[in-house]
């Protein structure tokens, strides 16, 4: 497994999936980064030279990826909660964000369904039932 931007990348995918395995890199840019650096899109990570790797390292070297992308994220959204906008709200109380239904999805989250009401066993109904009648 390579190592490139201290992120372990699967060696037998292609290159061009494996850079996705670090956080900030989708298909476009890692084939961007590919072609930039000179490498061959359709090899695979673990037939990479150590100065591909090398290359690639000094490509993402101008991109904000890992550890500072997710930062910059954070920041992002403790800025809208600070500032009270509708999105902070949203986050603030872990419901989505871009206008999305609630009433019946957004189950990822809302989080498991939580029962209002009664919830009765089987006996307690069956003596309800027998109550009434």
């Amino acid at each position: 497994m390579p190592r490139v931007m201290g992120v372990d990348i699967p060696g037998r995918k292609r290159i061009e999936y494996a850079l996705r395995y670090i956080y900030g890199i989708g298909l476009t840019r890692a084939r961007e980064v590919c072609r930039q650096a000179g490498v061959d899109v359709a090899k695979r990570a673990d037939d990479l030279t150590d100065q591909e790797i090398a290359r690639i390292s000094e490509v993402l070297q101008g991109y904000r990826l890992e550890g500072d992308l997710r930062r910059d994220v954070q920041q992002n959204i403790r800025r809208l909660i600070s500032i009270n906008a509708y999105r902070g709200i949203r986050h603030r109380r872990g419901l989505p964000v871009r206008g999305q239904r609630t009433k019946t999805n957004a189950r990822t989250r809302k989080g498991p369904r939580k029962t209002v009401g009664a919830v009765r066993s089987k006996e307690a109904r069956s003596a309800l039932k027998a109550s009434k009648s």
